[in-house]
């Protein structure tokens, strides 16, 4: 497995994705930050944010909104690509498993995701402090952190239905509307009692400690892991037997 992740880091090295996806994780900070260094200095006198403001608003646009199209493109190019340039065949006559290639692959995109995820943080920890917002302290650093970290999993966890869509479909285009749907109901979801049950609200509310008390956190924890783990079981079982002819 240690090959595999070798070989996608060097397919990863000559491709444009990885820029193009670090520049889709700056959008979040940017745009909160000056959003909140604008109202700061406008006539219109509200309370001044924060830092620990900053971090939960760009987290919470990550994860509810530009972190779900995001991290599907990232999942259909990274399951998708040799189906596009015909080597997955090639790729399987290798003394190399259905299931060692397919691991290898989730965990290229599980550090990923961590890694636009950190990109966040500190685009949102140098643009708050240039910024001039206060509030910065070691506890709100390990908590901020922790969160993006944890949210980032998160997402990874619950990303496996998109590389099951991906790997049936062999095409872009259903991951991408599957993700749009989902920022939608994240939307609709956000501000309801009931956003619980949402896994992708739910793993924000997680992250954050945020979890409303309108259903036991068991109930959350429970349809983020039936997603994960039965997107997860399904794409192994189903790529262990498809024809990639």
């Amino acid at each position: 497995m240690v090959n595999l992740l070798a070989a996608e880091l060097l397919k990863l090295k000559r491709s444009r994705m990885l820029l193009l996806s670090l520049l889709g994780a700056a959008i979040a900070p940017i745009m909160v930050v000056l959003a909140f260094y604008i109202n700061k200095h406008s006539e219109i006198h509200n309370e001044p944010a924060d830092l620990a403001v900053l971090f939960y608003n760009t987290s919470m646009y990550t994860v509810l909104l530009i972190g779900v199209p995001l991290y599907t493109v990232v999942t259909a190019y990274l399951f998708n690509r040799e189906y596009v340039e015909n080597t997955l065949e090639n790729l399987l006559t290798l003394p190399v498993g259905r299931t060692t290639l397919m691991l290898s692959k989730m965990l290229m995109l599980m550090l990923w995701i961590l890694l636009l995820s950190l990109v966040a943080w500190v685009l949102t920890l140098l643009l708050g402090l240039l910024g001039g917002f206060g509030g910065l302290s070691g506890s709100l650093i390990l908590h901020s952190l922790s969160a993006f970290v944890l949210a980032g999993l998160f997402l990874f966890a619950l990303s496996t239905p998109v590389i099951l869509i991906t790997v049936m479909m062999k095409n872009y285009v259903p991951p991408i509307i599957f993700a749009l749907s989902i920022t939608l109901i994240n939307v609709l979801a956000y501000n309801s009692e009931h956003r619980g049950l949402v896994p992708w609200t739910a793993a924000f509310d997680i992250a954050q400690g945020t979890l409303l008390p309108t259903y036991p956190a068991a109930v959350s924890y429970g349809i983020i892991a039936a997603m994960s783990v039965g997107g997860c079981i399904a794409t192994l079982l189903y790529f262990r037997k498809v024809d990639v002819n």
